[in-house]
C-alpha cells in the first residue's frame, strides 16, 4: 500500500506514521530522512540538494522531486510506503504524480489527521524544556512532578520562544494557507482520507485502518 499521510503542527502525525508503518509493514519516507540519506550516500541527487544547502539555499523542486524518485526505486519501497513531508504544494503534488506514473506506482490514499485549532494550540503552547538536561515536558499531558522543576535534575522548566501563542498562530496559518490547496487537491482525485486526530493514539491508527480499508 503506497500512502502519504498529512497533518498540522501538533496533530500527532509523526506518532501516527511511525506506529502506521509497522501496522501495514511499510516504509517509512519522511523527507529529513531522506535528505541525510542521499548526502550521506553521496547520491547524484543528494551531491546536488547539498550544494544549494551549503549556500543557506532551499533546495529547488526539481532536485526534491530527483531524491524522492531515488528513493521511491529502493527495493524496500516495493512493498508499499509511507511519504511524510512531501509534496507540501500543489505543484510538488503534480510531480510527484509524474514521478510515480514514471515508476508504475499508484498512491492508494492521502490521510489528512484533522484536530480543531484550539487543542492544536493548547498541544504546542503546553510544551516545557528544562534549562539543566533539556527533558520534555507538557503542562497537559506529561506534566513535571513539581510545577516548573524537572523530575531527572531538579532544573528549572521554561517555555520556548517558538511555542507561545503568537508563533504557534503564525505557524498553523501559514500551515492551512500552504495546505488547503493541496488538501483540495487530493480531495478533488477522491483519494483523501480525513481521520480525526483528536482522539487517544490508538483510536486515531484504528480510524485510519478503517479508512483505508474502505
Amino acid at each position: 500500500m503506497n500512502l502519504l499521510i498529512m497533518g498540522p503542527p501538533g496533530a500527532g502525525k509523526g506518532t501516527q506514521a511511525e506506529v502506521l508503518v509497522k501496522e501495514l509493514n511499510i516504509t517509512h519516507i519522511s523527507t529529513g530522512d531522506m535528505f541525510r540519506a542521499a548526502i550521506k550516500e553521496g547520491t547524484e541527487m543528494g551531491k546536488k540538494a547539498k550544494s544549494f544547502m551549503d549556500k543557506g539555499e532551499l533546495v529547488p523542486d526539481e532536485v526534491v522531486i530527483g531524491m524522492v524518485k531515488e528513493r521511491l526505486s529502493q527495493p524496500d519501497c516495493k512493498q508499499g510506503f509511507l511519504l511524510d513531508g512531501f509534496p507540501r504544494t500543489v505543484e510538488q503534488a503534480k510531480a510527484l504524480d509524474s514521478t510515480l506514473a514514471s515508476l508504475d506506482i499508484k498512491m492508494d490514499g492521502v490521510i489528512n489527521i484533522v484536530v480543531p485549532l484550539e487543542k492544536l494550540m493548547a498541544r504546542l503552547t503546553g510544551r516545557r524544556v528544562c534549562k539543566g538536561c533539556g527533558a520534555s515536558y507538557h503542562v497537559l499531558f506529561n506534566p513535571p512532578k513539581v510545577e516548573g522543576k524537572c523530575n531527572t535534575c531538579d532544573g528549572e522548566l521554561y517555555q520556548r520562544s517558538d511555542d507561545n501563542e503568537e508563533s504557534v498562530g503564525t505557524r498553523l496559518k501559514a500551515y492551512e494557507d500552504n495546505t488547503k490547496p493541496l488538501i483540495d487537491y487530493y480531495d478533488a482525485k477522491g483519494i483523501l482520507l480525513n481521520v480525526n486526530g483528536d482522539q487517544e493514539i490508538k483510536k486515531v491508527l484504528a480510524d485510519i485502518v478503517t479508512a483505508l480499508k474502505k
